[in-house]
C-alpha cells in the first residue's frame, strides 16, 4: 500500500513540475493586467474574480481534464494526436485536407507561443523588484537586461538535459502553490465577502452592467489559462491520471489565490503589481524569499515549454510535416528528453527580441492570448468531430458548448491584433509556413523523382546478378519502403553496376503510435536481395546499427540518395536551400560516417 501512496503522491509533485509551470504563474500578471484597464470597483473586482474562476473551470478542467485528456493514443496527447484519430476515422476525402490544415495552425500557434511564454513570465516575475528598496530604482533597462540574462542562462542549460534538475521542478512548484494558497487566505480572511464571486451570478452581472467592455476584458481574463493547453500536451510523458490529480489541487490553489489578491484590492485599489503588493503588505521580510521562489516558478515554467517545443517539433520530423534537424539524446532513460540545438537557440534569440520589443510584461500582455485562444478552439472542433463519430455521443453537446467558449474568447483577443497581437500570429507563420512548403515539397520531389516499382527493377537486377560479377560482403541501400525502389539505387546498381554478394534494401516506417520499434528480414526477396524494414513509433529513437547487428547484418557500405534539385519555381528553390540545409536521413539517424556512400540524383522541379 506504501508504495502505491508514494507512486501516488509521487505522481502528482511531477506533474507540477512537468506541466503546471506556465498556468501556475499566471497570477503574477493576470489581475495586474486586467485592472490596469479596468477600475477596481467592488463590483468589478467580484465579476473578474468570477469571470476567472469560470474561466478555468470550463477552458482547463472540462476542456482538457475531462474530454480531450480521455482521448489519446497509447497516453500521448496533442494536436498532431488528434490528427492521427481523425485520419484514422475519415478515411480520406476533403475533410481530411482541412483537418491537416487545423492541425498545421494548431502546431504552429503552440510553437508561437513558446516564444512569447518565457518572455512574459520572466519578466514579470523580474519586475517585481520594484517593491525592495535596494532595487526600487531600478530602471526599465535594467529589468530587461536582468530577464535576458535569466533567459539566456536558461537556454544555455538546454544541451546538458533536464532531466537531472527536473527531480528539483516538482517540489519547487509545490512550494509555489502553497505559496499561492497561504497569501490568498490570509487576505481572504481579512474580506471573506470575495467568497460570493464563486457564483456565476457575478460574471453574468458584469457583462449586464459593462456591455460591450466587458467582452474585451475577455481578452485579459483568458491570461489566468494561458497553459491549460499543457495538460494534454504533456500527456505522453506522464500519464493522464497523475495530472489530472495533481490540476485539481492547483485549481484550488489558484482560485483561492486570486479571490486573496480580489480581496487585497478591494482596499488597495491603487496598487500596480496586485501579488507582489499583496505579499510585501502580508509579510515585508518574507518578500525577497517569495521573490527568489517567483522567478525559479517562472524559470520552471519556461522549461516545461520549451521541453514541450523540442517534442512537438520531434513529431513533426517524424511524421514527416517538418524537414529534418539534428537531434540530440540527452537522456539514457527517458526519451522524451531531446534537445534540438537549430530550435534552442531560435527560442532564445526570438524571446530576447521580444523582452526588448515589449519591454514590459503588461505590454506583452497585449499580444498574448490570442496563440492560445486559437489553439483551444482549434483542439474543440477536432475534439468534437472525433466524439461525433465514436460511441461517447452524448460527449458532444458539452464539447460544442466548450468549443463556443473558446471561440467567444478567440473573438475578443481579435481586439488584441492591433495592440501587438500581430506578433503571435508572424511568431506562428514561421513554423506554419515551413510546414506547409515541407509537405508540398517532399510530394512534388518524390513525383519528380519518379521512383521505379520493384517488380521492373528486379527484371535488370536478375540479369545483372547473374553475370556473377558481384562485390565480397554486404551493401546496404535505404528505400521509403520495399515496393518502390528509388533512383540512385537504379543508378548504382543497374547503370553502374555496383552489386554486393548480399544487398538489403532497408526502410523504417513510421508508425502511428509514439512509442515501440519492432522489425522484419525478409530473405530471398531476389538473388542475394533481402529486405528489412523497422516499425518505429513517432516519439521513437532507434538504433539502426543494434538492429542490423540483431539480425546478423553488416555491412561494408552504406549508400543513401542525395537529390540535387534545379528548379526555376522560387518556391521550390526555397525548398531546395532548406533541404540543403537540414541533415540529410542518415546523419539524422546517427549510422557510422567511414561506411556512409551519397549517390547524387538530379532532379528537375
Amino acid at each position: 500500500m506504501q508504495k502505491h501512496e508514494q507512486s501516488y503522491w509521487g505522481g502528482i509533485v511531477k506533474s507540477m513540475g512537468l506541466v503546471f509551470g506556465d498556468i501556475g504563474t499566471s497570477p503574477i500578471y493576470t489581475l495586474s493586467v486586467i485592472f490596469a484597464l479596468t477600475k477596481p470597483t467592488p463590483d468589478n473586482i467580484y465579476g473578474i474574480l468570477s469571470l476567472i474562476v469560470w474561466t478555468l473551470f470550463v477552458l482547463v478542467t472540462v476542456e482538457y481534464a475531462w474530454l480531450a485528456m480521455s482521448l489519446g493514443r497509447k497516453g500521448e496527447g496533442g494536436t498532431i494526436v488528434l490528427k492521427e484519430i481523425l485520419v484514422r476515422m475519415l478515411k480520406g476525402g476533403r475533410a481530411m485536407g482541412v483537418i491537416g490544415l487545423l492541425s498545421f495552425v494548431g502546431v504552429s500557434l503552440l510553437l508561437g507561443d513558446g516564444v512569447i511564454t518565457p518572455a512574459i513570465s520572466i519578466l514579470s516575475a523580474v519586475e517585481g523588484l520594484e517593491l525592495i528598496p535596494a532595487t526600487a530604482n531600478l530602471s526599465q533597462a535594467g529589468v530587461i537586461a536582468i530577464a535576458a540574462t535569466i533567459a539566456i542562462i536558461l537556454f544555455i542549460f538546454q544541451s546538458k538535459g533536464t532531466d537531472k534538475v527536473a527531480g528539483a521542478f516538482g517540489p519547487l512548484m509545490v512550494l509555489w502553490f502553497s505559496a499561492l494558497t497561504l497569501s490568498g487566505v490570509i487576505a481572504i480572511a481579512g474580506h471573506p465577502e470575495v467568497l460570493k464571486s464563486i457564483s456565476p451570478w457575478y460574471a453574468i452581472k458584469f457583462f449586464l452592467d459593462n456591455g460591450m467592455s466587458a467582452f474585451f476584458v475577455l481578452s485579459e481574463v483568458i491570461l489566468c489559462a494561458t497553459g491549460g493547453e499543457a495538460l494534454y500536451a504533456d500527456m505522453g510523458h506522464l500519464g493522464r491520471k497523475p495530472i489530472v490529480r495533481a490540476w485539481y489541487f492547483v485549481f484550488v490553489a489558484l482560485v483561492i489565490n486570486y479571490l486573496g489578491q480580489g480581496a487585497f484590492l478591494l482596499e488597495h485599489q491603487h496598487e500596480k503589481n496586485t501579488l507582489f503588493a499583496m505579499i510585501h503588505d502580508q509579510s515585508p521580510y518574507l518578500y525577497i524569499p517569495f521573490l527568489l521562489l517567483t522567478i525559479l516558478a517562472t524559470v520552471i515554467a519556461s522549461q516545461a515549454l520549451i521541453s514541450g517545443v523540442f517534442s512537438i517539433i520531434y513529431q513533426g520530423i517524424t511524421t514527416r510535416i517538418m524537414p529534418l534537424m539534428k537531434v540530440d539524446y540527452t537522456s539514457s532513460h527517458l526519451k522524451s528528453q531531446i534537445y534540438i540545438g537549430s530550435v534552442n537557440w531560435t527560442l532564445m534569440v526570438m524571446v530576447i527580441f521580444i523582452m526588448l520589443l515589449f519591454g514590459k510584461s503588461e505590454n506583452l500582455a497585449a499580444a498574448y492570448g490570442l496563440a492560445v485562444t486559437g489553439s483551444m478552439t482549434i483542439t474543440g472542433i477536432m475534439m468534437t468531430l472525433i466524439f461525433a463519430n465514436t460511441t461517447k455521443k452524448w460527449k458532444v453537446p458539452i464539447a460544442i458548448a466548450v468549443t463556443l467558449v473558446d471561440f467567444v474568447f478567440l473573438i475578443a483577443n481579435l481586439n488584441k491584433l492591433p495592440h501587438g497581437g500581430y506578433w503571435s500570429l508572424i511568431l506562428a507563420s514561421v513554423p506554419f509556413l515551413t510546414i506547409l512548403l515541407w509537405t508540398k515539397g517532399q510530394r512534388a520531389l518524390y513525383r519528380a523523382l519518379k521512383p521505379l516499382d520493384v517488380d521492373t527493377f528486379l527484371m535488370s537486377y536478375e540479369q545483372i546478378y547473374a553475370k556473377n560479377r558481384t562485390i565480397a560482403g554486404v551493401g546496404l541501400f535505404f528505400t521509403r519502403e520495399w515496393a518502390v525502389v528509388p533512383p540512385y539505387v537504379v543508378h548504382c546498381i543497374i547503370r553502374s553496376n555496383i552489386i554486393y554478394e548480399r544487398n538489403v534494401f532497408i526502410s523504417i516506417i513510421r508508425t502511428d503510435e509514439p512509442f515501440g520499434v519492432s522489425y522484419k528480414l525478409t530473405e530471398k526477396r531476389g538473388s542475394g536481395l533481402d529486405s528489412f524494414e523497422i516499425y518505429a513509433g513517432y516519439m521513437e529513437v532507434i538504433d539502426i546499427e543494434s538492429l542490423l547487428k540483431k539480425n546478423n547484418i553488416n555491412e561494408k557500405v552504406i549508400f543513401y540518395g542525395v537529390e540535387d534539385i534545379t528548379t526555376n519555381n522560387p518556391i521550390w528553390k526555397i525548398f531546395n536551400a532548406i533541404k540543403k540545409l537540414s541533415p540529410n536521413f542518415v546523419q539524422f539517424n546517427q549510422l557510422p560516417a567511414s561506411k556512409l556512400q551519397g549517390v547524387l540524383t538530379r532532379v528537375e522541379m
